[in-house]
């Protein structure tokens, strides 16, 4: 870029290196896509757009021409090449009515497959590795929701993945077009509007392709004032998006627990908290509609001031003879077109504001994504014994706070733990660190061989997804995998015998049944899937007593049966002396 452009640039505030980051960035979003396994499909779509919108540009270049022959024809009073005319219209017409449709047609099925691959390929690593527990953890360690690289990762795969396809399409074409309806008009406009003449003192002054110029002086001074008075669009949208998907995730999350916001009574709050959010996106889009009417009253001036702009220009040479009705029309027509191919970053301003918001957001989720990925918390050992032990294992808060003093322990198989140990000591946090999804302690931790495909972990409350009542029992796994039979004796074992009827049932199982019941439910499934290695945290908490020991008992002998080893993070005593060995962590 040369220096002059380069020190008007830095003089606005802007800086060229964010910039062409930005570009760069916006660029690596878009590549994967046209080089993937699809890329034969993409690019073929690609290349038809691109010679339809040739194609249309075309079909304007001879309709331009069209112009002066038919208002010539009509100044001429020549009724013959009129009709002749019309009729040459009406064909340019459907002709590019057919050139457009199927650009239609064609840029909707590439954002729509684009759509679907970005789609699956951010929902999979979303989904690979943790990552979207990971990322809820560092959106935790940055400070909570104010972070803007983490925040409201569905919004992002689901809406921001559809925005910048969309706009990156149409943009992109709509930048082609431009460019291409330029380099097409402006050489007939340099012939058509001739010379302009003029007198400095003695001397004459002659200016070759006076509209031409005329064209770029009018649209680069539009194009100026539209980035000064559009240019807080950018964080504005940026903004909108984020604050929306708060208030819906809020809404969600309502739903989600509404069992223990009736219980609490918690309407009044929650109203205050939904208004609280839903004035925040009032508040953002009555800025963006303020800017957004700035930017109107600039655009929709600039482009009525353009329609009579060329007869203005050209009027003098119109009136002296210079050059007929159908001329004039059709400088009229070129100046349009190019006018209109110059205007692009005027007319676009608003959906590139958009656009640069939305690629910011996939961005700075991409950075996130890769921070996760970088940092998967796999320093666990795979040990040659069947052991598990930890030494010096020091676990520690996402801010590097240690949490608790370090621990070593070692865990054979046919043995049953109860960890035990006052609330924050890190009971939790260690079958979290044991189960690897969390990425915060040093030390050594060794499991033994094919731990991950042995082992299951079962929290306070278990995930439970909408479905059939087999789907729910079955998860993460496939209900096909398991006959009824074996459903139900897993139902049974758990305590819950009344729901072996019911396999079919399709329900919100999180929030038809109670806490107890819940648990007894994520306990079916250790009958049901038989690991060896089963870690339980407070995982019969709502359960009474006399219940719970009846469920533990089963639960030990099942897995001992198989000379595996069970895991338990308890506080009640009767659950204690049901294991053989005990440790207590200690308060800090």
């Amino acid at each position: 870029m040369p220096n002059a452009v380069q020190h008007w640039w830095a003089k606005q505030g802007l800086k060229w290196a964010d910039f062409a980051q930005f570009v760069r960035r916006a660029w690596a979003l878009t590549l994967p896509y046209f080089v993937s396994d699809q890329k034969w499909r993409a690019r073929a779509m690609l290349a038809g757009i691109v010679a339809l919108n040739l194609a249309a540009v075309y079909m304007l270049v001879l309709i331009n021409e069209w112009n002066r022959v038919f208002y010539d024809a009509l100044q001429d009073r020549n009724a013959d090449v009129f009709w002749r005319e019309l009729k040459r219209f009406l064909m340019l017409a459907f002709g590019f009515v057919i050139v457009a449709v199927y650009r239609f047609y064609l840029t909707q099925l590439l954002e729509m497959y684009w759509r679907k691959w970005l789609t699956e390929f951010y929902a999979n690593r979303w989904l690979t590795h943790q990552a979207f527990y990971r990322l809820e953890l560092l959106l935790f360690a940055k400070g909570g929701t104010d972070n803007a690289a983490t925040d409201n990762p569905d919004q992002r795969i689901h809406e921001d993945l559809n925005l910048f396809t969309s706009y990156t399409v149409s943009l992109t074409m709509g930048l082609l077009n431009a460019v291409v309806t330029l380099l097409s008009f402006v050489g007939i406009l340099w012939t058509l509007s001739g010379d302009f003449s003029f007198h400095v003192g003695d001397t004459a002054v002659t200016i070759p392709g006076f509209m031409v110029w005329m064209a770029l002086l009018y649209c680069a001074v539009g194009s100026v004032l539209t980035h000064f008075i559009g240019r807080p669009l950018i964080s504005l949208n940026f903004r909108q998006q984020r604050v929306e998907a708060d208030y819906r995730h809020h809404l969600v999350r309502l739903r989600e627990y509404s069992e223990s916001v009736a219980m609490d009574k918690g309407e009044t709050v929650e109203k205050s908290r939904l208004d609280r959010r839903f004035g925040a996106v009032l508040s953002n889009y009555l800025q963006l509609l303020l800017a957004q009417k700035r930017l109107t009253w600039f655009t929709a001036g600039f482009n009525q001031l353009a329609m009579v702009f060329p007869f203005v220009v050209a009027a003098p040479r119109f009136f002296s003879g210079a050059i007929q009705l159908g001329q004039l029309m059709q400088i009229a027509s070129a100046f349009g077109r190019v006018q209109d191919s110059l205007s692009w970053f005027v007319d676009s301003y608003d959906n590139l504001a958009r656009w640069r918001a939305t690629t910011d957001r996939l961005t700075y989720f991409e950075d996130a994504m890769q921070a996760v990925s970088s940092d998967t918390g796999q320093r666990r050992e795979v040990g040659e014994s069947k052991a598990l032990w930890a030494d010096s294992l020091q676990l520690k808060l996402p801010d590097g706070q240690a949490l608790g003093t370090p621990l070593s322990l070692q865990v054979e198989p046919g043995q049953t733990w109860c960890v035990q140990g006052p609330s924050g000591s890190g009971k939790s946090t260690l079958l979290r660190a044991i189960a690897g999804i969390w990425p915060w302690w040093s030390g050594r931790l060794v499991r033994p061989d094919a731990f991950d495909d042995n082992a299951m972990f079962l929290p306070q409350r278990s995930y439970f997804p909408n479905g059939s009542l087999r789907e729910t029992v079955a998860y993460p796994q496939i209900s096909d995998g398991f006959d009824d039979v074996t459903l139900q004796r897993a139902l049974k074992l758990a305590g819950l015998p009344d729901l072996s009827s019911q396999l079919d049932t399709e329900a919100n199982w999180g929030q038809k049944l109670s806490g107890g019941e819940q648990q007894r439910l994520a306990i079916a499934r250790v009958f049901l899937k038989q690991p060896r290695w089963l870690f339980l945290d407070e995982a019969t908490s709502a359960l009474d007593e006399a219940t719970e020991a009846t469920v533990y008992k089963a639960l030990l002998a099942d897995v001992l049966a198989r000379g595996g080893c069970v895991v338990s993070v308890a506080h009640r005593a009767t659950v204690a002396a049901l294991h053989s060995h005990h440790w207590v962590i200690p308060a800090v």
